[in-house]
């Protein structure tokens, strides 16, 4: 018999693909936080435990009532045709290559930017593995390194607007002075955060956008932000 997390997680990915995203699902499941979505999908190790982040029970019956499903479907092994509903799901990957997904959700670079309306610059990439080691040091686990496009000019020269980053889900933490994606007023921004003597700043590249303090609690850490390309003019 399989693990109930598998079983939820297969049908999770079947669900996502039928909605047309994780953004999507988020919405017509009712969840409110599509990064919740995400970790479960790449099962992002918890930052305490250490342990796969799953969906309990509760959510997975949630997610039934919301998407008018049969109660139990979540935790069922659903088969089309013979084959295993994440057959149909499964994208292969060249030999030699490791894929990188979108992250769901663009990540803006200014304030007031309104991320959804903006088209995603890459839905997918793969990359040669050496080419990965040598950026990154090692091969990630799939899934760990997602894909999202900056911007706005608050991050400016460092980032331009369009810029792909790439980000290591992985952490939703903070892990000394860097860039990340975060999540602050219901946005979901690329930004350097700082430690400083009176609290944690949120701090932009281009100088016509001064750091901030925040509040504790008012930045969500999705990610931290590890490469960025540009597809610019000569």
């Amino acid at each position: 018999m399989r693990p109930i997390d598998d079983v939820r997680h297969e049908n999770l990915l079947a669900l996502i693909a039928v909605n047309g995203g994780q953004r999507h699902f988020a919405d017509a499941a009712g969840i409110k936080n599509p990064a919740q979505v995400s970790q479960w999908v790449n099962r992002s190790p918890n930052a305490t435990t250490g342990k796969p982040r799953v969906m309990s029970g509760a959510t997975a019956h949630a997610i039934e009532a919301a998407l008018s499903l049969p109660a139990g479907w979540m935790d069922t092994h659903h088969e089309t045709d013979g084959e295993p509903i994440s057959s149909a799901l499964e994208t292969e990957t060249r030999p030699g290559y490791v894929r990188f997904d979108l992250f769901e959700g663009g990540a803006g670079m200014r304030a007031g930017m309104v991320n959804q309306d903006y088209p995603e610059v890459v839905q997918t990439i793969e990359v040669a593995e050496w080419e990965v080691r040598r950026k990154l040091g090692y091969l990630p686990q799939p899934g760990r390194i997602q894909i999202i496009t900056g911007r706005g000019p608050s991050m400016r020269p460092k980032l331009e607007d369009g810029d792909i980053i790439w980000i290591d889900t992985t952490c939703d933490y903070f892990d000394g002075d860097d860039y990340y994606l975060i999540n602050i007023g219901g946005e979901t921004q690329i930004k350097m955060l700082q430690k400083r003597g009176d609290g944690m700043y949120v701090v932009s590249n281009n100088p016509d956008f001064p750091a901030y303090r925040s509040d504790d609690g008012d930045v969500s850490i999705l990610g931290k932000a590890l490469i960025h390309a540009g597809l610019r003019r000569f």
